[in-house]
Order: structure tokens, then sequence, then C-alpha cells
């Protein structure tokens, strides 16, 4: 059996390549997925309203949100226009 040492700078090499080699296959990111957002449990405590009211902003497409695996994220910027919205109306 032959013992092969890894250095610190066997490491480093490592890892630098491996980030070039992520950034290159993830490109450039587009300014869309870097907007923060929220959860479904985060969303309804910032307006302080229920699942169902979430539910329906969602089926009248009031409210737009993206399904990602079992999980619902809704983005801040929309969020923002839905509450501009509503103190228009008031």
């Amino acid at each position: 059996m032959s013992v092969e040492l890894i250095t610190k700078e066997d490491l480093q090499l490592f890892r630098r390549q491996l980030l070039k080699d992520l950034q290159g296959l993830l490109g450039k990111p587009q300014r869309q997925a870097l907007l923060p957002v929220l959860k479904s449990a985060e969303v309804r405590r910032l307006l302080q309203i229920s699942p169902s009211t979430l539910q329906t902003l969602r089926l009248k497409g009031t409210l737009p949100y993206v399904k990602v695996g079992g999980t619902l994220y809704y983005r801040i910027e929309d969020i923002n226009r839905l509450l501009q919205g509503k103190e228009a109306q008031s």
C-alpha cells in the first residue's frame, strides 16, 4: 500500500480549480436569482394573513411565487408591489 502526502498547496490548487470549474458551469448569475425571497410562513407573518388568504393570493395570481421542491418562495419585490397596490386602494 502506497502513501501519498497532500500538502496545503495541493489543497489550495484544488480549491482554485474547483471554484473555476463551478463558475464555468454556472455562468454569470441572473439578476433575478440574486433577489431576496421569503418562504410562505415568513410572508404570512409579514402580511399578517392566514394560510388560506396566502393561497387565495397565489391562485388569483395576485402574488407570484416559485415552487422549488415542496417549498414556495416569494420575491420581496412582488410583496412590496402588492403592498403598494393596497395603499393606493385605501
